[in-house]
C-alpha cells in the first residue's frame, strides 16, 4: 500500500498497519509525516516506543531482540528504525524481509529513511514494508507549485498573504520548506491574519529574533563574532539546527560558485560589502575541508554521529571566514 498527505488521515483513523516507511529528502515533509504515524499508532494503543539508529549490520541484532521481548510495561509497542542513507545492504535488507514476513501483532514497525534511488524501489525489503503495511514515499514540492503550498500553509494557520507577500517569501527561502514555515509560524506571532509584503519585511527586519538569514549574512561578510553570536541565538531559541546548517551550507556553495563561474552563483543577492569580503577571500577557502565539516554536522543532527553540531557549524563559520582557529573571545556556540 502505498500512502500520500491525502491519504494518510482516513489511514490512521483506524487500526495502523503493522509497518510504515516513510522516505523523501525533504525534512519538513517527513518529519510530519512521521509525526502523524506515532500519533495514530499511539491513539490505537501502542504506548510504548524504542528508537533505533541503524548503521551496522550488528545493529539489527537489537532491533530483533526488541521485536521478541514482550514489552516491559506489557504495552504494544512502535518500534521506529532510523536509516537517513536508505541503504541497509544485504544484510539489513534480509533482516527487514524476515521481521516483517510475519510481523508481532504487538509491535508497529516505522522506518524513516532518505530519499531512495529508483532501483531501492523495486527491492525486496520496501517491497515487504508495501506488503505488511505502507510506504509513504514524500515528494520534493516544484518549485512551480510552491506558491500554492506556502499559501494552503498560511490558511491553516489562519494567515491570508498577497502574492508579493508569497513571491518573497518563496525567494527568501530557495525551496527550503522548513524554512517558509518557519517564516510563518514567525508571521504567526504577530497577530494580524492579513499578510503583505511590507508586514513580511516589517516581520524580518524588526523581529529581535535571531533568524537564518542573518546567519547567512554574517558569515558570508566574514564576520566572525556576529556570526556565532547568532548561531548561539539560534541554538538558545530552539530553531532547529537543520536550518542553521541549510543556511551556512547555501553560502558556502554560491562563494564556491563564484570560483567557477565569471557572472558568481545564482540568486546571490546580498549587500555589497559582504559580497565583495566573500569575493576576495574566495579562491583560497578550504572548500573540501568546509565540505567535510559540513557533512559532518548533518550526521549529528541525524543522531548518526557523536558530537554537538552547534559546536560544528561554530567551526564552519570561523573556517568560512578564512581563520583556522576559533577567536578566543567566548562567542563560540554552546
Amino acid at each position: 500500500m502505498k500512502l500520500t498527505f491525502d491519504t494518510l488521515p482516513s489511514h490512521l483513523s483506524g487500526e495502523p498497519a503493522r509497518a510504515y516507511l516513510v522516505s523523501g529528502d525533504e525534512a519538513l515533509l517527513v518529519g510530519e509525516a512521521a509525526d502523524a504515524i506515532r500519533a495514530g499508532v499511539k491513539r490505537a494503543g501502542f504506548a510504548e516506543r524504542e528508537v533505533f539508529f541503524i548503521e551496522r549490520v550488528a545493529d539489527w541484532d537489537g532491533v530483533r531482540a526488541s521485536s521478541n521481548n514482550l514489552s516491559l510495561f506489557g504495552s504494544r509497542k512502535l518500534i521506529e528504525l532510523r536509516l537517513p542513507s536508505g541503504k541497509p545492504g544485504t544484510g539489513g535488507a534480509n533482516a527487514i524481509v524476515e521481521l516483517l514476513r510475519d510481523p508481532n501483532p504487538d509491535n508497529v514497525y516505522l522506518m524513516i529513511t532518505g530519499k531512495l534511488e529508483r532501483e531501492q524501489n523495486n527491492s525486496a525489503w520496501v517491497k515487504a514494508f508495501e506488503s505488511a503495511g505502507a510506504w509513504f514515499a514524500t515528494r520534493p514540492i516544484e518549485v512551480a507549485k510552491l506558491p500554492q503550498w506556502l499559501r494552503a500553509r498560511a490558511k491553516a494557520m489562519s494567515l491570508e498573504l498577497d502574492d508579493d507577500a508569497v513571491r518573497f517569501i518563496v525567494e527568501q527561502t530557495e525551496g527550503n520548506l522548513l524554512a517558509a514555515q518557519q517564516e510563518l509560524e514567525k508571521l504567526k506571532l504577530y497577530g494580524a491574519t492579513r499578510i503583505d509584503l511590507a508586514a513580511v519585511q516589517a516581520s524580518i527586519a524588526d523581529s529581535a529574533r535571531f533568524d537564518v538569514f542573518q546567519l547567512g549574512d554574517a558569515a558570508l561578510g566574514g564576520d566572525v563574532p556576529r556570526a556565532l553570536r547568532i548561531l548561539s541565538g539560534l541554538h538558545s531559541e530552539g530553531v532547529e539546527p537543520t536550518l542553521a546548517l541549510w543556511s551556512l551550507s547555501r553560502e558556502i556553495h554560491n562563494t564556491w560558485g563564484t570560483t567557477q563561474h565569471d557572472t558568481g552563483a545564482r540568486g546571490w543577492q546580498r549587500p555589497s560589502a559582504a559580497l565583495e569580503n566573500a569575493k576576495r577571500r574566495a579562491g583560497k577557502l578550504p572548500y573540501a575541508r568546509l565540505a567535510a565539516r559540513l557533512s559532518r554536522a548533518d550526521r549529528m543532527i541525524k543522531g548518526q554521529q557523536r558530537g554537538n553540531a552547534w559546536d560544528e557549524m561554530a567551526l564552519i563559520v570561523v573556517e568560512f571566514a578564512g581563520r583556522k582557529t576559533l577567536p578566543l573571545t567566548g562567542t563560540r556556540a554552546a
